[in-house]
């Protein structure tokens, strides 16, 4: 795992989850260091969602976001909800009255990221949807990676390790993200894209197909636990992130069928990767998301400096609301064990996070040096 300091402080009664990030022990508000026009610059608010359904909350995001606001010289406070619904919309209490310019979000639902938008707006407060669209929440921006693409890499991603098996017919699972999440929906969509004429046409043979609430992982290897139970033909797996695909591994290693069911993720994450170098998980979908957080950074911080963003060249159908969000939509990766080198190359993790010695070998057959 990268290296990045996360800490969880309880400001009074109001007990949020303050994430501070690059090792800053004084808390995650950043006057950053710089003068001039920059100086009068107004404060930006972030709150990212959880840290259990990824790593990348935890360090990399709030790591990469305060090291760009720091860079412009942009007072930021990136906090982290823990899950918990009633603190998200605490903490955005918290940042509004306190008279953040720019609020930046990422939801735990549509449903509570839109009264959240919705009472920035009130408050003459620009708003930016960070990963994850909020369902009719009218932000004025959004920024992300392109999920539809992610899932049919993903897709794309298991049809070639079930051919490479040469399985007759297979039986595949899907494994969802959590239902609330309009990007896991997102997914479903690129991934059913190439599995459902599959399907269609006899050359696999569609078995369970379930979400996993709040991307939770343990949920997951339960769910997985009752499908492989059930249905003991199974012969791969969609499972939506490398979370959930580690948890479907840890039930394939208690049955001895790991290596022998090809599992797809999401995240590029360290244990993703190794998972891969062990030839227990096919692939994974490398987001560069220091890409994305210095995307959602730049808009941010033209917005806290009153100035008109100039990068929000796209645009994304709400499906809920039929507006259009003014959007930035990066480019996402399929990686393999012949790739995961370039996830390390990228400095996106380090070889000695990944290169551990119980991998070192396969990090060297791979090439990783």
């Amino acid at each position: 795992m990268r290296k990045g300091i996360f800490a969880l402080a309880a400001v009074g009664l109001l007990a949020t989850s303050s994430v501070a990030a690059c090792g800053d022990d004084s808390g995650s508000d950043s006057s950053g260091g710089g003068t001039g026009s920059n100086a009068s610059a107004g404060k930006v608010g972030i709150i990212l969602p959880d840290t259990k359904s990824s790593q990348r909350w935890g360090t990399d995001d709030p790591k990469f976001l305060k090291a760009a606001f720091d860079a412009a010289g942009v007072p930021v406070e990136i906090q982290n909800a823990q899950g918990d619904k009633t603190q998200f919309q605490t903490i955005a209490d918290g940042m509004i009255s306190s008279g953040v310019k720019v609020l930046m979000i990422v939801n735990l639902d549509s449903g509570t990221g839109k009264a959240v938008l919705e009472k920035a707006k009130k408050a003459g407060i620009a708003t930016i949807d960070y990963d994850r669209l909020t369902l009719s929440g009218g932000a004025d921006y959004y920024v992300s990676f392109d999920n539809v693409k992610v899932g049919e890499l993903q897709g794309q991603g298991l049809v070639d390790c079930l051919t490479e098996k040469k399985y007759t017919k297979p039986v595949v699972a899907e494994l969802n993200g959590s239902p609330t999440d309009n990007n896991a929906t997102l997914f479903a969509q690129g991934y059913d894209s190439v599995l459902n004429p599959k399907y269609a046409d006899g050359t696999y043979a569609k078995g369970p197909n379930q979400p996993v609430p709040d991307w939770d992982n343990a949920q997951a290897g339960t769910i997985f636990e009752q499908m492989l139970t059930s249905n003991k033909n199974i012969k791969g797996v969609l499972a939506a992130n490398d979370g959930l695909g580690n948890a479907v591994i840890s039930v394939l290693k208690k049955n001895k069928l790991n290596g022998q069911v090809p599992v797809t993720g999401q995240d590029a994450t360290v244990q993703g990767l190794q998972n891969i170098l062990a030839g227990d998980q096919c692939m994974t979908v490398y987001k560069a998301i220091k890409k994305e957080a210095d995307a959602a950074s730049e808009l941010a911080i033209a917005l806290a400096k009153q100035q008109k963003p100039t990068t929000a060249t796209g645009t994304t159908k709400d499906p809920e609301s039929g507006k259009d969000v003014p959007s930035v939509l990066l480019d996402p990766e399929s990686i393999t064990k012949d790739t995961v080198k370039k996830v390390i190359d990228d400095g996106f993790v380090t070889k000695d996070a990944v290169c551990t010695a119980d991998f070192a070998k396969a990090c060297t057959d791979a090439g990783i040096s």
